[in-house]
């Protein structure tokens, strides 16, 4: 019988430890450092940075970027350490692997649904983006 926090038998993080690590992340955050961990600000203000490339003068007068100026930040900083630190953990414990369809996915919708799983993908970060937004995340 595995213990609750030990290793899982497929080699990946134990879920309780992981969950209970991000915890503590967070907390000292906003002991430490007074912030509260969030990413949906940070893609607003890629898409600013990258309209800024083509359009300054458009995004320079849009209302919301003068509120919230598209810059690298404490939270871009954040999201670019969730990819590295996600990458570094599918590394030690070997399950990084590239694949464009998940083992679950091809079982219920079949090995050549790239179309579909690409709009669902979509459909589904358009969703939490607008939830995240409206909640002025």
């Amino acid at each position: 019988m595995v213990s609750r926090f030990s290793s899982l038998s497929d080699g990946g993080w134990n879920p309780y430890l992981a969950g209970a690590l991000s915890g503590l992340v967070s907390v000292f955050s906003v002991w430490f450092a007074g912030q509260f961990l969030g990413a949906s600000t940070t893609f607003v203000r890629i898409a600013g940075m990258v309209e800024t490339v083509f359009t300054p003068e458009r995004v320079a007068q849009m209302d919301y970027f003068i509120k919230t100026a598209p810059k690298i930040d404490w939270q871009w900083m954040f999201v670019v350490g969730i990819f590295i630190g996600a990458l570094i953990a599918s590394m030690t414990d070997r399950s990084f692997r590239v694949q464009a369809l998940p083992g679950l996915w091809q079982q219920r919708f079949g090995a050549v649904s790239h179309g579909r799983r690409a709009l669902f993908a979509f459909a589904g970060g358009t969703v939490a983006m607008f939830g995240a937004r409206l909640a002025d995340g």
